[in-house]
């Protein structure tokens, strides 16, 4: 039987979101390996390693404790990529796979160009005998490829490719990590691939309960992340479905989710209906998993996923229209507050956040923005809308109108950032909630209502203020799924 390896040196390729967090709290939890994260990024290199562990490039409850302990014991953060991967064991991939914007699978698929930019690295430099993990959200037989590169371009060394997807929830990632409800790990079907992922086993079981880790073929691994996505995705179009129905019949979209949440079968999770999911996640392995059924010549299983992500947009475009209709038909030249810019509380990701794409729909007809976001800079806000009109082309919407593309001095006209919340609603026409952050709720709405134009219009993407007490104040609030 292959020996299982004692693993005493990691390297993570990739400081993002995943790499990161992921990589200080193995470390955390394996006093004994030396973890060190590698990115070509020197300024996110620099941000992980400032003194401030406060000004990490990755906003998460509980992640600078983490880094405080470990980093300079165990945890190293460098742009030395080739000693990294020639010191280490155990190499873990967590770059970026965003969707690809050019070519066959153009909106779809998955760009695999910065797996297979590290797997030619790791090749290149490797002199001994590696394991390499995929951590990356990755198309079903991606581990096909990697091994394909390694093998054939390497120094005649030997490569165990294992799949061990993330399924971590920002904002709670820290805890996800501590005490995750499964790990995955997908490896070979042979003696060698048996050892590989014991020895990842073996990693984890430093804090994790071995029945806690699933062990599976390297396949189901990689489409157990997709699937997990869109199943998860699929709960919040379905709940969001119905609180358009909710609407228009005075139904409360709140009772139905707790009604039905009840039910065992069906749970209580991911039922909260809001202006519409984002994140690097969902969209993209939806659409990949889209990508993939129609591949492989079904037309009807890719439809069927397909429209999780119609009804996205169709939430999206459909709360930006009720502002742009409750303002009289129009908002050129109207101050619309907004509040919240990242996709969800406790994070300061912004990829694919609903709040970018209300934006982009009121900056249409010329709405004048104001954004107050607690964690998300001025520059991310402004490069997310410039990112949105530079791809326009690759939008995946079929229910809101094509758009005409700003310039980035006219987005800069008609766009502020604010420090201050009071400040972004003051004089505002009307203001709008698009993140769930605690702090919205205990806000002085007294003081607003004194501050902003009346008639006082509230619209809340959340869900999270008081309605009476809002209304109470002389606010007209328009929640998700609720009648007036």
């Amino acid at each position: 039987m292959t020996k299982v390896k004692t693993i005493t040196n990691i390297c993570c390729i990739g400081a993002g979101y995943v790499g990161g967090p992921t990589m200080a709290v193995i470390a955390q939890k394996c006093p004994h390996i030396k973890v060190t994260v590698v990115d070509l990024n020197e300024q996110r290199i620099a941000d992980w390693n400032d003194t401030d562990v406060n000004k990490l490039p990755i906003y998460e409850p509980g992640l600078a404790d983490v880094v405080a302990e470990a980093r300079g014991r165990n945890l190293f953060f460098s742009t030395d990529v080739d000693q990294a991967i020639t010191e280490a064991q155990m190499i873990f991939i967590s770059v970026n796979t965003p969707t690809k914007t050019y070519g066959v699978g153009k909106g779809m698929a998955a760009d695999l160009k910065y797996i297979e930019l590290c797997a030619r690295q790791i090749a290149r430099v490797s002199k001994d005998d590696k394991i390499i993990v995929e951590k990356s959200t990755l198309p079903v037989r991606t581990a096909e490829a990697l091994s394909t590169i390694l093998n054939s371009t390497g120094n005649g060394v030997n490569f165990d490719i294992l799949s061990s997807p993330e399924f971590l929830a920002e904002g709670t990632a820290i805890s996800d990590l501590h005490q995750p409800d499964r790990i995955l790990i997908g490896g070979e079907e042979t003696e060698k691939g048996q050892a590989a992922m014991e020895t990842l086993v073996a990693v984890y079981e430093n804090w994790v309960p071995r029945e806690n880790i699933i062990t599976t073929r390297v396949w189901s691994s990689e489409l157990s992340k997709l699937t997990a996505n869109a199943f998860l995705a699929q709960r919040v179009s379905s709940i969001n479905a119905i609180s358009a129905l909710c609407e228009k019949t005075g139904a409360d979209v709140d009772e139905i989710s707790r009604a039905i949440g009840a039910d065992s079968r069906i749970g209580s999770k991911f039922l909260k209906s809001s202006v519409g999911f984002g994140g690097s996640c969902f969209q993209k392995d939806i659409l990949n998993l889209v990508y993939l059924c129609r591949h492989f010549n079904l037309p009807e299983v890719a439809d069927y996923w397909e429209q999780v992500i119609k009804m996205n947009d169709y939430q999206k475009h459909r709360f930006a229209k009720n502002i742009i209709d409750s303002l009289f038909n129009t908002v050129s030249g109207k101050k619309i507050a907004f509040l919240g810019w990242a996709f969800k509380k406790d994070t300061n990701d912004t990829r694919e956040s609903a709040a970018i794409y209300v934006a982009d729909e009121l900056l249409q007809d010329r709405a004048e923005i104001h954004i107050y976001d607690p964690k998300v800079t001025e520059e991310q806000i402004f490069a997310d809308l410039k990112y949105l009109q530079t791809n326009r082309m690759n939008s995946h919407s079929c229910n809101s109108p094509k758009f005409a593309e700003l310039s980035s001095d006219e987005i800069r006209s008609l766009v502020t950032v604010h420090n201050d919340p009071y400040q972004a609603m003051a004089a505002a026409h009307a203001t709008a909630i698009l993140t769930e952050w605690d702090e919205f709720k205990n806000y002085d709405w007294q003081k607003v209502y004194k501050e902003v134009l009346k008639p006082a219009f509230v619209f809340d993407g959340r869900n999270i203020v008081d309605k009476k007490q809002l209304s109470e104040a002389g606010f007209e609030v328009y929640n998700i799924g609720k009648g007036k």
